[in-house]
């Protein structure tokens, strides 16, 4: 590795910089590369072989993978870990590039390097995106017509956002109807894109990723926590132990031991946020009132009964974890769902 070309780069929206080190530490050069296949490809062709360095964002899923098929060794590193890169006084394009390539020269595993999905993941990735876009710009619209007509002296009737247009249209107080007509038209289209994309979703889960279906025994994952769950993960042999997931998806506790000092605060909020977003929901279900009893279901209420403050959060927060082990274990053994696994046995 002494001979080994080494390159940090800064990437940016229209260009990035990067700087070029030998095998020795010398910089040989500091480059601005165009922010287009072209020009990422140009650059990086004489240094076939080299290792490069760059940041996790935008664009570093895409130039990873070039520069992956040129030859060359990525490390994508997380900014959350790069405090010495972001937490400075003489902040500028060409320093992050040069401190990325320098730490990569000496040690790699200080960048804390991340694992990009490949390219048909992130492109399947992007339907669940889509869909949850189009649900949040429907429920805007909702709430945008709810305010008007509560601002008018009337109140629509609670029900789902899918029967909100065909329920509430009529409702609507007759001199509002001309400003609130255009509106309800885009609610009623929302519905059948949201519609087009969750038969899409299932047409993935069961043609393309049929290991969703074992997720899927658990009350409270449907196609799209299911889906999300296997493209986010991608490879379930990245981790050695299924207690890793929970780490991996930020629903771990923060630490801050000294002595006999261990404060009690809150996640990490680490990784995907959609994904967590998910286990959240679906373990809000599980210890809602209609979820059925199960093991999962009595390990977050017995946390839930202990009171204390926000002692339900906590709850929800520790079954979401263990629900991302569990769903885990389930793709990697491919066994039935048992609510209550190992509960004969301790009664035995």
């Amino acid at each position: 590795m002494k001979n080994t070309i080494t390159i940090g780069i800064d990437l940016g929206d229209k260009f990035h910089i990067a700087v070029v080190f030998d095998g020795e530490g010398n910089e040989l050069e500091t480059a601005r590369v165009t922010n287009t296949k072209a020009g990422v490809s140009k650059f990086f062709q004489p240094y076939k072989n080299a290792r490069v360095a760059m940041e996790a964002g935008t664009h570093s899923p895409w130039i990873s993978r070039l520069l992956i098929e040129m030859g060359l060794t990525v490390y994508v590193g997380n900014p959350r870990k790069l405090r010495f890169i972001w937490d400075s006084v003489d902040k500028s394009d060409a320093r992050d590039a040069r401190v990325l390539g320098m730490v990569c020269r000496i040690e790699p595993r200080f960048l804390h390097p991340l694992q990009h999905r490949n390219s048909q993941a992130q492109a399947d990735l992007a339907s669940i995106k889509s869909r949850d876009m189009l649900v949040k710009s429907r429920t805007q619209l909702i709430n945008h017509v709810r305010g008007l007509v509560k601002a008018n002296g009337e109140r629509l009737p609670k029900c789902s956002s899918e029967s909100f247009a065909k329920k509430c249209e009529p409702l609507v107080p007759p001199e509002l109807r001309s400003a609130l007509e255009s509106v309800f038209k885009t609610i009623f289209h929302l519905n059948e894109r949201i519609k087009e994309l969750d038969r899409h979703i299932e047409h993935l889960s069961m043609e393309r990723y049929p290991e969703t279906q074992y997720l899927r025994q658990v009350a409270g994952i449907g196609p799209i926590t299911a889906l999300c769950f296997v493209l986010t993960l991608e490879d379930p042999a990245r981790f050695a132990k299924s207690r890793q997931v929970g780490p991996f998806l930020g629903l771990t506790p923060r630490r801050d031991q000294s002595g006999d000092t261990d404060k009690q605060l809150p996640i990490t909020k680490a990784g995907n946020s959609y994904m967590r977003q998910l286990l959240v929901g679906s373990a809000q279900y599980i210890m809602g009132p209609f979820g059925p009893e199960s093991n999962l279901r009595l390990h977050g209420l017995s946390i839930a009964a202990r009171g204390g403050k926000n002692a339900k959060k906590r709850a929800v927060v520790a079954v979401a974890r263990k629900l991302a082990v569990l769903l885990h274990r389930l793709w990697v053994t491919k066994d039935n769902y048992q609510p209550f696994y190992g509960m004969n046995k301790k009664a035995a």
